[in-house]
């Protein structure tokens, strides 16, 4: 009986994930194009039907439906499935690392964690899309800066403002330098993700994003869809970075700083 009621729970916990992330989505498709964010009923992206409740529910409505609307049979973009799974994952991901508080779901410090790995996302896809990362995304990751002051005391403030400037600054002098070297939401970014994670954990996430935006470059140059000059997206890499300079970040700079003065 107690398994069945930790299973349930941590169904729960999966389909909050999924909900919000679900929501994200939402933003991610209606906000570059002008769209309300919160006013206006989920609809078919083709034919603009409008969606039942049992087409709504996470993950579970994509693979009954098998990726196709009800009404008109059009595709359904795998993204949104995804979106919601990811979320779910995130919500236990973020629960397991910072604990859960007396209701049974995040602590406040797992609410900050996923808050931002939401916000990350966002970003990730909607420049990926467009090429742009909006300014309120930086507002609110400058505002998780300032609670993570309360709920993560590890980083002082000094900690901080050099996180805020050791990354941000050299990309602003590249792109000064260099004519699209970084466009200036990726700045911003860094700037504001360096004073919430503090400079060790801000640097590793430029390693990473640096690392795994390498990776892809190289492979769109094997497989010949990017050209030699051509510019791609480097937000979703530096999220990637970030996210998991979020969990791992100090971690790995302290076992590097270890390693060298071995």
């Amino acid at each position: 009986m107690i398994v069945v009621l930790s299973g349930i729970l941590w169904l729960l916990r999966f389909t909050v994930g999924a909900c919000v992330f679900s929501f994200f989505n939402v933003v991610i498709c209606r906000l570059p194009v002008g769209e309300s964010v919160v006013r206006g009923r989920s609809h078919c992206p083709s034919c603009g039907r409008i969606l039942t409740a049992k087409e709504l529910i996470p993950c579970v409505s994509y693979l009954w439906q098998r990726g196709k609307c009800r009404g008109c049979g059009g595709k359904i973009s795998g993204r949104y499935f995804w979106m919601e799974f990811t979320g779910g994952l995130l919500f236990i991901l973020c629960g397991v690392s910072f604990g859960f508080g007396r209701s049974g779901l995040l602590s406040f410090q797992g609410l900050l964690a996923f808050a931002y790995l939401g916000i990350l996302t966002m970003v990730a896809w909607i420049d990926w899309d467009t090429r742009t990362i909006y300014d309120r995304f930086h507002i609110g990751i400058a505002l998780l800066g300032a609670a993570s002051l309360w709920l993560f005391p590890g980083h002082l403030l000094a900690d901080r403002f050099i996180g805020a400037v050791v990354i941000a600054l050299p990309m602003l002098a590249l792109a000064l330098l260099i004519e699209g070297a970084f466009g200036g939401g990726d700045i911003k970014l860094m700037a504001v993700s360096g004073f919430l994670l503090g400079w060790r954990a801000v640097v590793v996430a430029m390693f990473l994003g640096l690392i795994t935006g390498g990776v892809y470059c190289i492979w769109m140059l094997v497989k010949k869809r990017l050209a030699r000059g051509d510019s791609f997206a480097f937000g979703p890499f530096l999220a990637i970075g970030l996210g998991a300079a979020f969990f791992w970040g100090d971690k790995l700079a302290d076992w590097y700083l270890a390693f060298l003065w071995q």
